[in-house]
C-alpha cells in the first residue's frame, strides 16, 4: 500500500491516521484552488522577507542621504527610488514587513483567543450569561474598527504597543458571533450530552470539546481579517498614531509621501503596492482555507 492510499484509507487503523487522512484530504482541496496557493506563496514570501531583511536590504531602512540622495526616482542604486530624507524606499518596505507581521501576528493571538473563549461561553451557558455578553459584543460591532481603534489609541498614546492593542479590542466580537453559533449548533448534540453524563464540568466540555469544534471557521475569519488588520494599522500609522518615525511602517511611509504624491509620485505608491500586494495574499489565503475546510467539500 502506498503512502497516498494509507492516508486516505476509508477504514483507519488509528486516530493519528484519521488525523492524518483529513489533513492530507483538505491539503490536496486546497491545492486545487490556484487563487488560495497564491495566496500562499505570497504570504511565505512575506514571511522569508521579513526573516531575512537583513540580508536582502541594500541600505540602512532609518538612515539615508539627504544631501545627495533625496527624492531620487527608481533606478539601478536605489529600486524603488528614495524618499524626502533620502532613505532608501525598498530597503524600508523590507523591515516594514516585519512590523506588519509583528501587528498582524500579536493581534490574532489577543484577539482570537479572547472572542473564542467569549463566544463558547456565552453559547454553551445562555441564559443571562449569554445575554450580557452578547450585548456588549454588540456595543463594539456598533462602531467601525478603524474609528473605535483610533478612539483607543489617542487615549494610550501613539505607539507600536498601543495600536496593536487598540487593533485587537475590536477585532474580538466578529470570532464571538462565530464561536457563539459554532456552540449553539453543537450544545444539544448526542456527543455532549453524553459527555455531560459521564461528569465532565462546563470548563472542561468548553475548553477540551467545543473550542476545537470551533478551531476551523475561527482560521478561516482570522485569516480573511488579517487584512482588515493590516489596513487598520496603516491608518493608525498614517494618521500618526501608530509606529513611531523613524521606524519603516508602511502606513507612516504613505503619509510621508503624500506631500509629494504628483511629482514623486514613488514615495507614496511603494509602500502602498506593498499593502495592497500583502492583503490580497491574504483574502486569497482566507478564501482558499475556506473551501478547504468546508465540511461539504469532504462530501464531494
Amino acid at each position: 500500500m502506498s503512502s497516498r492510499e494509507w492516508l486516505l484509507s476509508e477504514r483507519p487503523a488509528s486516530r493519528w491516521q484519521a488525523r492524518l487522512g483529513r489533513a492530507y484530504a483538505t491539503w490536496r482541496r486546497f491545492l486545487a484552488n490556484k487563487l488560495g496557493v497564491l495566496g500562499l506563496f505570497i504570504i511565505i514570501t512575506l514571511l522569508l522577507v521579513a526573516a531575512f531583511a537583513d540580508q536582502l536590504a541594500t541600505y540602512s531602512p532609518v538612515v539615508g542621504d539627504l544631501k545627495n540622495a533625496r527624492l531620487l526616482p527608481p533606478s539601478a542604486q536605489y529600486w524603488l527610488g528614495t524618499d524626502d530624507l533620502g532613505r532608501d524606499i525598498y530597503s524600508r518596505i523590507i523591515y516594514g514587513s516585519r512590523l506588519t507581521l509583528l501587528v498582524v501576528m500579536l493581534v490574532a493571538i489577543i484577539a482570537a483567543p479572547v472572542g473564542l473563549l467569549v463566544g463558547t461561553v456565552a453559547g454553551y451557558t445562555g441564559g443571562w450569561t449569554d445575554a450580557v455578553l452578547m450585548r456588549i459584543t454588540d456595543i463594539f460591532l456598533a462602531f467601525p474598527k478603524l474609528i473605535l481603534a483610533l478612539s483607543f489609541v489617542a487615549a494610550l498614546g501613539p505607539g507600536i504597543e498601543n495600536a496593536v492593542l487598540a487593533i485587537a479590542i475590536t477585532a474580538w466580537p466578529p470570532y464571538a458571533r462565530i464561536a457563539r453559533a459554532e456552540t449553539l449548533t453543537v450544545r444539544g448534540s448526542d456527543y455532549i450530552k453524553v459527555v455531560q453524563q459521564m461528569g465532565a464540568s462546563p470548563s472542561r466540555i468548553v475548553l477540551r470539546h467545543i473550542m476545537p469544534m470551533c478551531n476551523s471557521s475561527l482560521i478561516v475569519r482570522v485569516t480573511l481579517d488579517m487584512a482588515g488588520i493590516i489596513l487598520t494599522a496603516a491608518g493608525l500609522g498614517f494618521v500618526g498614531l501608530g509606529a513611531q518615525p523613524p521606524l519603516p511602517e508602511w502606513g507612516a511611509m504613505i503619509a510621508s509621501g503624500r506631500r509629494f504624491i504628483l511629482d514623486q509620485w514613488w514615495v507614496a505608491a511603494m509602500p502602498g503596492m506593498a499593502i495592497l500586494i500583502v492583503s490580497l495574499g491574504f483574502n486569497l489565503l482566507g478564501e482558499g482555507l475556506r473551501d478547504a475546510l468546508d465540511p461539504r467539500s469532504s462530501d464531494q
